[in-house]
């Protein structure tokens, strides 16, 4: 299964009128104090959101196996290597066995000025099981797309970019897969699962969280995205103002997208456009697998 370059959802001029003027009162409404707030303090925030991922499908070597999801740093964009390394800081007193990045390393590439802090501190990132990074928009964006490899090479993460690998533990494994980015890279989902067992306990990580609507055709169990920010600004009883496409209609947290399939949205870390965040906090994602044995049959 392919996608189409040019195949994001076409936004009419009354929407983009509507959405535009939704971001204008929720920007409008930021004043004084709450300007303050969504500009200075909810950015540092951080928050760590945990979930139990249990299957019958996981291994039973792999129980309490931890996965840390982290997702849209955007450095360059209101921040910066001193903030990273504090959230590296984060992630390693987890101990997580395993590390993912779901893209968007770096706001726009072509005018960040690189050095060799940056691959620096994300060696420091440990995980005995290994890191992995799949593109964002933002990373193919700009003309960055051999840069951000590089960079996320010389920190020890390994690129899925329409592969699968087995994350090994004894004699068992599972599959985990990346797709290229939908919006600016070429993804291929079927390229992606190619001789994966349906029946093996199998990861996506997808940047853009609507694609899961294709991804349920397939066996993979679990669908990790970023993306969306979870809007930067949600209003009260009435959430995201805007989010950008491929994550209008998933746009955080957990959606059991069909039975066997869940999808988790994180709200990432950085800003991009706006440098607020309003009731939308930035987060980490931990994830603690749960095997469960599978039921015997009884005979009688």
């Amino acid at each position: 299964m392919k996608f189409r370059k040019g195949e994001s959802m076409k936004i009419s001029r009354r929407t983009f009128i509507k959405r535009t003027l939704k971001s204008i009162v929720g920007i409008l409404g930021l004043t004084g104090a709450g300007y303050y707030y969504a500009r200075f303090i909810e950015p540092d925030l951080l928050t760590v959101q945990r979930y139990k991922l249990e299957s019958e499908r996981i291994p039973l070597s792999f129980d309490q196996f931890k996965i840390i999801q982290f997702s849209d740093t955007h450095i360059g964009f209101h921040y910066d290597l001193k903030q990273l390394n504090k959230l590296i800081n984060t992630i390693n007193n987890e101990s997580p066995d395993l590390i993912l990045f779901t893209g968007d390393l770096v706001d726009a590439p072509h005018q960040y000025t690189f050095t060799n802090e940056l691959p620096f501190l994300l060696s420091q990132l440990k995980a005995p099981s290994g890191k992995f990074w799949i593109y964002g928009n933002h990373d193919h964006g700009g003309y960055g797309t051999e840069k951000i490899q590089s960079v996320m090479e010389d920190g020890g993460f390994q690129l899925l970019k329409n592969q699968h690998t087995s994350i090994n533990n004894k004699n068992d494994s599972f599959i985990l897969a990346g797709l290229d980015d939908i919006m600016l890279g070429k993804p291929d989902l079927s390229k992606t699962l190619e001789g994966v067992d349906d029946q093996a306990y199998t990861m996506l990580l997808v940047h853009e969280p609507d694609v899961a609507d294709q991804v349920r055709n397939t066996s993979v169990d679990v669908q990790l995205s970023g993306h969306s920010h979870g809007g930067q600004i949600q209003l009260p009883f009435h959430g995201p103002v805007v989010t950008p496409p491929y994550a209008q209609k998933y746009i955080e947290g957990h959606h059991s997208v069909r039975p066997g399939l869940d999808l988790y949205i994180s709200r990432g870390i950085g800003m991009t456009r706006m440098p607020y965040r309003f009731l939308c906090l930035p987060e980490i994602s931990v994830f603690q697998l749960q095997a469960i044995p599978k039921s015997s049959s009884i005979q009688e």
